[in-house]
This record gives structure tokens, sequence and C-alpha cells, in this order.
């Protein structure tokens, strides 16, 4: 795994990477700290990067870099699946590549970190693996999250709302994991995301119906 650091105590990690479904010691309450390291040291990267944003502009930053599918994305880039110890169930049904799990399993790791070394060296990880994010925001995409700025765009068109559907709805309550479709449906543009949550898929849907539209209509054109 390319963490870029090295555990005096490699049975820490062992734990940061053991779902419950595998057994016991796992990675739930290693998830809890790491989950407040994640949060804090974003928090401290944004609010020194954007020194003019608001409380609730740096608020909607975060949760767009701390969100399940951020963290599923950095943990596929680490290849943190390959080393997941799991049951045999999630085994079979491909749990190593479940966003849930991977997101929870960073987490996990953060807090691995934080009592192999100390907070610091957890939060410099953390620093490495979101600096690159922080540094490419754009603000003028990050003001409104892309349900908002597509609706607009319709709008501002006269354009009928898009309609959003479920698609697919798999696993249990904790760990659920959505397919929706955004039909913008005067146009025959219908899109798909996926996330685990309802919400997180529709974004992700609404974001490449912007891409889409932004093609059909180039340069504001209406």
């Amino acid at each position: 795994m390319a963490l870029d650091y090295s555990f005096g105590q490699p049975d820490l990690l062992r734990q940061a990477l053991t779902h419950r479904s595998f057994g016991s010691p796992n990675n739930e309450r290693f998830e809890f700290v790491g989950d407040s390291i994640l949060n804090y040291t974003v928090a401290r990267m944004l609010y020194d990067a954007f020194p003019k944003l608001t409380e609730g502009e740096l608020s909607r930053l975060r949760a767009n870099l701390v969100n399940q599918n951020t963290l599923a994305e950095i943990a596929q880039q680490l290849k943190l699946g390959d080393d997941l110890f799991l049951g045999e169930g999630e085994l079979k049904s491909g749990g190593f590549n479940r966003p849930s799990i991977l997101a929870d399993a960073l987490e996990a790791t953060f807090a691995a970190v934080s009592f192999d070394a100390d907070f610091a060296r957890a939060e410099q990880v953390v620093r490495r693996l979101f600096a690159e994010r922080i540094a490419t925001i754009d603000l003028t995409k990050q003001a409104k999250d892309a349900k908002t700025r597509l609706q607009e765009a319709l709008q501002a068109r006269h354009l009928a709302l898009p309609k959003y559907r479920i698609l697919a709805q798999t696993g249990e309550a904790h760990e659920q994991w959505f397919k929706v479709e955004c039909d913008l449906g005067e146009l025959a543009i219908e899109t798909t995301g996926e996330g685990g949550s309802r919400r997180a898929a529709e974004q992700q849907a609404a974001e490449v119906a912007l891409e889409r539209l932004a093609a059909r209509y180039p340069q504001g054109k209406k």
C-alpha cells in the first residue's frame, strides 16, 4: 500500500484494514478516531487556503472532500483494497471494491498512524493525500452543488427541471449503494451516477448532465 509511512507496529495497520465481517479486532473503533483526524486536517487546510470564505462555504468544501466517494477513490489509488481482511461473504460479493468499506478502511488507517506515531504524523499523511485536491479546487463550481447548478442552467434556458430516478439500490442500511438516473427529458439527455447515498449518486449524475449540457450549448449559447 503506497501510504508513504512505515509502521513500527504492523498489527495496528492490520486492524485498520480488517472489516468486521472478518472478525475481531476490526477497524470500527479506529474509523471513529480516523474520521476526526481527517475532518480536522482538511478543515485546517481549507481554512489556510481560502482565508476569505465563510464558515458555511468552508463546510461545503470540506463535505465535498471527505465524502465516501472521494475517500474510496483515494483508497483505490493507494490499492488499499488489495490488503483488506474481509469475511468470506464480503469477498464473494466484491467487498474489496465497495466504496463504504474502502472509505472506512482509509479513515481507520489514519487512526492507526496516529496510534503508531502521533497526531502530527497522521495529519501529515492526510495532508499529502489531499494537497492536490485542495490546490485544484475551482470555487466557481464548489460554491453550489451540481444539482443546484444544473437546475439553474436549465431555468436560464427556460427548460424543464431534471427528473431523478433510482435505477438500483443494494446493500444493508449501513452500507447501501445507489445508482441513479438524471433525465433531462426534452433534451433527450440521460446520465447516471453512483454513490453510497441517493444524494451522492444524484450529484454525480447531475455533474455529468452539466457537462453534456455545456457541450450542447457551448459558450453559454441558449
